[in-house]
């Protein structure tokens, strides 16, 4: 009898596919929703993927242009390195191609360095995407990878494999692995297709030296008890890790054995993510879609930026009648952080465990910080009565964006500007915040309350951006602008300070704050959080 695969899913346990499904027909659903489930999952997965640099749908630059009219084959007469490199940029199926062109090519493949991307081997070269969960196992392409990295000797430039459910294969896993450590590969993509979503990685990935990017994809990670003390990733520099099962232990020594680690990137964690963070490397943590029970940066001298989109707190289950529990981030050593967000007042605790001396004084604070951003629920006053505190951990703040979420629950209790007023002085507001981004701002008194705070209290403001929700639209309701007054008529400190008003262009106001990835790693970006799509949407005139 075949063995049904397990999977963890959270609090619950292990439970396997088939007890899902005949637990959605016992309760009168669709048991083909868990296929659907998992395809949502999967896409998630592939969005956070970095996209192969070649295309088998590229157009060639010289696809309309004339033959030369001498039939003399002047490409064939450029230097090896440069038609190596020409392969090398090249879909694996095209560059093995070259060697039909001409004796001149027929060597050069088995010596240029490997693109290979398992869909462009797909009948329609991965123009559909994600390969479908449910539809027949494309063995014929997972053939064809094993016959690939069989025949070039290496070594391999960049290898994107995601679409063999390797339950099925593991003995081609096994291989694979085997081969790209021995090949030398510096660029891997490594996606299992599920189900299972647990499938155990072979340890010997973990003697692969000559990585530079490493993302990982449904896999549980090794056990790395039982990897080799040698064992180490001496040119890692870029590590993202998508919906994998790994233990506190497993996470710790892949930043310990990493020494050159600059770029973490966290999705969608099945075990939730509990961080202690000490590297002398890491530039850049991003963590999206995921459990946070906490991070501590206990020593991370080269970190600039820290982000967290769409985290809950916590996976386990808050027993009844007790107070609902939150993640926490404390930070340590980190004199380089400058960029934080996205902090969520209210459903996160807030820890410095460093003093510094501030003017004399000494403060636990985080002086470096200069670009903020936070997720306030404005409809709930204890989330609310968090914010000054955030605010007083970081004295040098410069830019600060704020989202405003629908909330799901009766609001409890308003926030208004005597409360700003009564808690004494922020130093950022009064001294050193020059731009604030405030985005789906929904018409509430607290969250005018708020920006009229700052607005009064801004000596330096030069800028405030405020991204109106759709909600607050009617047709012949003129109540925006009744609910605006008292910011657009406040006794602005800084008079030159600029107010612009935007209508929204999101539809879904109840979603999370615009957020890319890709630019948050990018350092080109000064403001990772400034998307600027609002610029794209109706300007609402300031009356």
């Amino acid at each position: 009898m075949e063995m049904d695969p397990r999977v963890i899913l959270g609090p619950s346990g292990v439970i396997s596919r088939s007890d899902i499904r005949a637990d959605l027909e016992r309760h009168g659903q669709d048991p083909e929703t868990l296929d659907l489930g998992s395809n949502m999952m999967l896409y998630m997965v592939h969005r956070y993927l970095p996209a192969p640099p070649v295309s088998p749908t590229a157009t060639l630059s010289l696809a309309g242009a004339s033959w030369v009219p001498d039939g003399v084959d002047r490409i064939s007469r450029l230097p090896d390195v440069v038609l190596l490199d020409i392969i090398s940029r090249l879909p694996a199926k095209d560059a093995a191609r070259t060697a039909a062109l001409a004796s001149r090519w027929r060597p050069l493949w088995r010596s240029a360095p490997l693109t290979l991307v398992d869909s462009h081997m797909l009948p329609d070269g991965g123009a559909s995407g994600p390969f479908i969960i449910g539809a027949p196992s494309p063995r014929a392409v997972t053939a064809s990878v094993s016959s690939a990295l069989a025949a070039h000797p290496g070594p391999f430039r960049f290898v994107h494999l995601t679409c063999s459910n390797m339950d099925e294969h593991l003995g081609e896993m096994a291989r694979w692995i085997d081969t790209l450590v021995a090949k030398g590969v510096k660029d891997l993509v490594f996606v299992n297709r599920p189900w299972p979503i647990d499938l155990r990685l072979p340890a010997t990935l973990f003697s692969c030296a000559s990585l530079t990017r490493l993302y990982l994809g449904v896999w549980r990670l090794p056990d790395t008890a039982a990897v080799p003390r040698g064992a180490r990733f001496p040119n890692l520099l870029e590590l993202g890790l998508c919906m994998t099962v790994m233990e506190d232990r497993d996470l710790a020594f892949m930043l310990e054995r990493s020494p050159v680690l600059e770029f973490l990137l966290i999705m969608w964690s099945q075990s939730g993510v509990r961080l202690r963070l000490v590297s002398q490397s890491l530039r850049c943590l991003q963590l999206a879609l995921t459990c946070l029970q906490y991070i501590d940066v206990v020593d991370a001298p080269r970190l600039e930026r820290l982000f967290q989109w769409e985290t809950v707190p916590r996976a386990e289950p808050t027993p009844p009648g007790k107070k609902k529990r939150s993640s926490s981030i404390k930070i340590g050593r980190a004199p380089n952080l400058r960029v934080m967000g996205y902090l969520q007042p209210g459903g996160q605790e807030l820890g410095i465990s460093d003093t510094v001396i501030v003017a004399g004084s000494k403060e636990k604070v985080v002086p470096s910080v200069q670009i903020l951003a936070m997720e306030v629920q404005f409809g709930v006053r204890s989330a609310v009565k968090k914010v000054p505190g955030f605010l007083r951990c970081f004295p040098n703040l410069e830019t600060l964006h704020v989202h405003s979420p629908l909330i799901s629950e009766e609001p409890t209790g308003k926030v208004n500007l005597k409360f700003w007023q009564e808690d004494g002085p922020i130093k950022c507001v009064v001294q050193s915040m020059k731009k604030v981004f405030f985005y789906e701002f929904q018409g509430s008194r607290s969250e005018v309350a708020f920006l009229k705070f700052i607005a009064e209290r801004g000596r330096v403001l030069e800028q405030m951006v405020v991204v109106v929700a759709e909600e607050c639209f009617s047709p012949g309701d003129d109540g925006l602008n009744a609910k605006l007054k008292p910011l657009t008529g406040a006794k602005w400190n800084n008079k030159s300070c600029k107010l612009q008003l935007f209508k929204s262009p999101l539809t879904d106001g109840g979603g999370g704050p615009a957020y890319c990835h890709q630019i948050a790693c990018d350092f080109g970006f000064a403001d990772p959080f400034d998307l600027q799509y609002y610029y794209k949407a109706e300007r609402i005139p300031v009356s």
